[in-house]
């Protein structure tokens, strides 16, 4: 019979309760899945900014179906001013060989300015793309590993806790139109964050679109299992927002 664990992720002064022991245990039963093994279930949680003010929250969490299926969200909710907006993401897919394999992708953004839905299934196999709300379908290849716009997180993390040693990682996203373009990131130093969550040894990387002048930093824990643990985003030189780590919570089973 298997037993759920669940695990909650907090600081008191400098001591991380999430020890070595844990992450020991996470390795320790070679007869899981990989991607059970390196990347348990979890829920973590994020505290939005915009020049330092909290103005929302986040949240990204990884849960494994009874169908062997894996559920990837992420949302956020942000209230600034009078602007109100709800985005949220869900990538249903599969890991094989350390490869994040999307299935079934969802999108949606409610609030202030215009509201806008995606929602798009994907078969690797057959190199099949179909929008289902225009109900068209399209051919795409999926041998250089293609992803959808969430999934590519999941695998920036596989790729990272593999080897974090690259001085950039690549992928091949399908965006909400079905265009495809690579995101790269490049490696941009080590860095010790005070965050709500509390004090984390991270390597930082960033990605650059010249064309729209906006840069993205991405902060990652490499003793949290290479978790997201903040990003920050600039546009023109203004900052657009900031996402901190506040809480996290591990799910495991026995």
């Amino acid at each position: 019979m298997k037993h759920k664990m669940i695990k909650i992720i907090t600081k008191t002064g400098y001591f991380l309760t999430f020890t070595s022991l844990f992450i020991i245990n996470t390795f320790a039963n070679e007869q899981e899945p990989i991607n059970k093994k390196l990347i348990p279930a979890f829920v973590a949680n994020y505290t939005v900014l915009h020049k330092a003010d909290p103005v929302g929250t986040a949240t990204r969490e990884l849960s494994y179906q009874a169908n062997g299926k894996i559920k990837y969200q992420y949302k956020t909710q942000v209230e600034w001013f009078i602007f109100s907006q709800t985005r949220s993401e869900t990538s249903i897919l599969t890991i094989e060989n350390n490869q994040v394999i999307p299935q079934h992708y969802h999108y949606t953004r409610e609030g202030t300015g215009k509201d806008k839905h995606a929602e798009w299934r994907y078969n690797a196999k057959e190199n099949m793309a179909e929008d289902l709300i225009k109900n068209k379908k399209s051919t795409v290849n999926f041998s250089h590993n293609l992803q959808d716009k969430l999934s590519y997180h999941l695998q920036n993390r596989l790729d990272l806790i593999k080897d974090a040693t690259k001085s950039d990682y690549i992928y091949s996203v399908i965006s909400t139109s079905g265009s495809i373009k690579d995101y790269a990131y490049q490696y941009d130093g080590e860095e010790e964050l005070r965050l709500p969550y509390g004090l984390v040894k991270t390597i930082r990387f960033k990605r650059e679109i010249k064309a729209k002048k906006r840069i993205t930093y991405a902060w990652f824990a490499p003793k949290l299992n290479y978790l997201l643990v903040k990003l920050y985003q600039v546009k023109d030189g203004s900052e657009q927002f900031e996402a901190q780590l506040s809480s996290l919570i591990i799910k495991d089973s026995d």
